[in-house]
Order: C-alpha cells, then sequence, then structure tokens
C-alpha cells in the first residue's frame, strides 16, 4: 500500500499514531535523564505557545520598529529613527505621565477596597456568600460594554441627580479620576476573591492561639492573618500592577482618550492611556512602524516594573 501520497486519508492517522508512539516511548522506557525529559514533554505544548504567541511576535516586532513598516511590508531600514520620532512626541510622553499616575492610584485602590471586602467576606456577617457574589457581578461584565454603561451614567445620570453640575468627563482634571472610579470598581471583586482563598488558608489554630493570648482583632489582622498571607499580597498587587498598566478597554469606551487639554501649546488627549496611545498610533494614524516601537517599549518596560514588583514582594515575604 503507498502511504506517500498526500491524498492518502491514512497518512495524517499514522503520523499522529506514529508522534504518540515515540512520546510513549520517551515516558515507559527508563533513561538516564528520563525525568527531565518528561518535564519537557509536559511543558512542551505551553512553551510552543510561549514562544509562538510571546517570543516570536516580540522579536518581529523589534525588527518591524526598526524599519518603515505599513503593516503589510517595509521598503526601508530606519534605524532608532522611530524611537527618537516617539521618544520627542509631546503626546506620547504625556500618556506615559498619566499611565504611571493612573497605575498608582488604581493598584493602591484596588488593593485597599478588595482587601477590605475580603475582610468582610470572611467575618461572621450574615450574608457573606451573598456579598462575594455581588462584589464579584461587575468583573464578569466586558470592559467595552461596562465602559460605554458607565459613560451614560456620567453624561446623563449623575448630571441629573446633582443639579448644575458638569459631567465628570468633560473636565480634564477629572475625566482620568472617573476611569480610576470605574476601574476599582470593576476589578476590586477579583482581587477580593482572592485574598478571601488566602485568608481562609490561615490556620485556625494560629487564631486560636492568639485569642488566648489576648491578641485583639488590629493585632491578629497586622501581627498574624498579614504576615501569614504575604504571597497572597504579591499576587495581587502584580495582576493589579499589570491590568493597571495594560487598561485599554474602559479607556477607550468611557472616554476614547478625550477630553483634550493644551501642553506646551499643543492640543493633546487628557485621558489618554499607553495602550490607546499605541492603538490609535497603529490603527487610527496607520503609522504602524511607530505603534510597534511603542508596543515594544511598553513590553520591555512592564517586564522591568513586573519582575521588579515580584522581586521586591517575595524578599518581603522572606522578611516577614
Amino acid at each position: 500500500m503507498d502511504f506517500s501520497g498526500s491524498e492518502n486519508p491514512l497518512r495524517g492517522a499514522i503520523l499522529v499514531i506514529g508522534g504518540l508512539m515515540v512520546l510513549a516511548g520517551f515516558y515507559f522506557l527508563p533513561s538516564k535523564n528520563h525525568k527531565k525529559i518528561i518535564n519537557v514533554l509536559f511543558l512542551f505544548p505551553l512553551l510552543l505557545a510561549f514562544t509562538v504567541t510571546v517570543i516570536i511576535p516580540f522579536i518581529f516586532g523589534v525588527f518591524y520598529s526598526l524599519t518603515d513598516w505599513n503593516g503589510i511590508k517595509f521598503e526601508n531600514f530606519v534605524g532608532l529613527q522611530n524611537y527618537i520620532t516617539m521618544f520627542t512626541s509631546n503626546d506620547y510622553m504625556y500618556s506615559v505621565v498619566i499611565t504611571f499616575i493612573f497605575s498608582a492610584i488604581n493598584i493602591v485602590l484596588v488593593n485597599v477596597i478588595a482587601f477590605s471586602l475580603a475582610l468582610l467576606c470572611t467575618s461572621k456577617i450574615k450574608g457573606k456568600n451573598y456579598y462575594r457574589a455581588a462584589f464579584f457581578v461587575p468583573n464578569l461584565i466586558g470592559g467595552i460594554v461596562l465602559g460605554y454603561v458607565w459613560q451614560f451614567i456620567f453624561n446623563k445620570v449623575l448630571t441629573v441627580l446633582i443639579p448644575g453640575s458638569v459631567s465628570m468627563l468633560t473636565d480634564p482634571n477629572l475625566a482620568l479620576l472617573a476611569i480610576i472610579i470605574v476601574s476599582s470598581w470593576q476589578y476590586s471583586g477579583y482581587i477580593m476573591m482572592i485574598y478571601v482563598t488566602g485568608l481562609q488558608g490561615v490556620p485556625k489554630d494560629v487564631l486560636e492561639a492568639s485569642a488566648v493570648d489576648g491578641a485583639d482583632r488590629l493585632t491578629t489582622l497586622f501581627r498574624i492573618k498579614m504576615p501569614l498571607i504575604a504571597n497572597t499580597f504579591t499576587i495581587c498587587i502584580f495582576l493589579t500592577l499589570i491590568n493597571s498598566f495594560k487598561q485599554f478597554d474602559l479607556n477607550f469606551a468611557i472616554t476614547n482618550g478625550a477630553p483634550s487639554r493644551i501642553l506646551n501649546g499643543v492640543s493633546i488627549l487628557s485621558t489618554e492611556l499607553l495602550a490607546l496611545n499605541i492603538y490609535k498610533t497603529a490603527i487610527s494614524k496607520n503609522q504602524y512602524a511607530l505603534g510597534q516601537t511603542k508596543a515594544v517599549v511598553f513590553f520591555i518596560v512592564l517586564a522591568i516594573i513586573s519582575l521588579t514588583q515580584v522581586a521586591i514582594s517575595k524578599k518581603r515575604e522572606v522578611e516577614m
């Protein structure tokens, strides 16, 4: 029987069976590096996906950032010209500043609110399971839909309920605060569930021993519970940091970068965070090479900040 023809339906099945037999051989036949081979086999699908979706696109992104790429092809290498243009752009540098401001405020607010809600939902209050579900529901709503709903609330509802007031979204100094409010309201419930899991993992015998020793609630919270869930704080701060820096959907739906303000004699969008700035550079302005340049720098900066945060938090865990 000829299996060489591409039209033969058995060819694919034979290749799959052969691949499975090779994997089975690595798995069942002992060797000197048997355990390492098994670990690589199990990690291979994840490593392949990570390589295809992160490593390879990043390499291509760095390459395209050095060209005049138009989204389809490139004709010339421009070297570092895109990077020079990026760092001399008023709107980009402003986006960098307000993204850091937004992230710092949002990280603090989300974690304080989430931890407070977690303490409430792990207390002896009646209906705590209902509260958990209610606090988590906003996270289930898509960011775009949620953004348009809150845009309506800011523009139509609050201005009616508060006579003589104007929408926060029309004030360059308050529009960013509006996004922070919505982001904190949406994401706190998700982070709360992680804190709830951490608090529920605190050994009861430790809490009982502290009660016997006469420790009050605040002492128990700051001296026992919080040190024991230090790894939970690391995870929550990391997730909040990443979410804050990558904020796009709420920013796009609520303000789309508006309103404008004058900076150094130039009109710029007052609430255009970095992710939205990159999107508009590439999609709206058709400057794909410049947008890719901004994305590369964004990736590197975010990686450095997140890894630094995790390293500091891990060191803090050991100290606690």
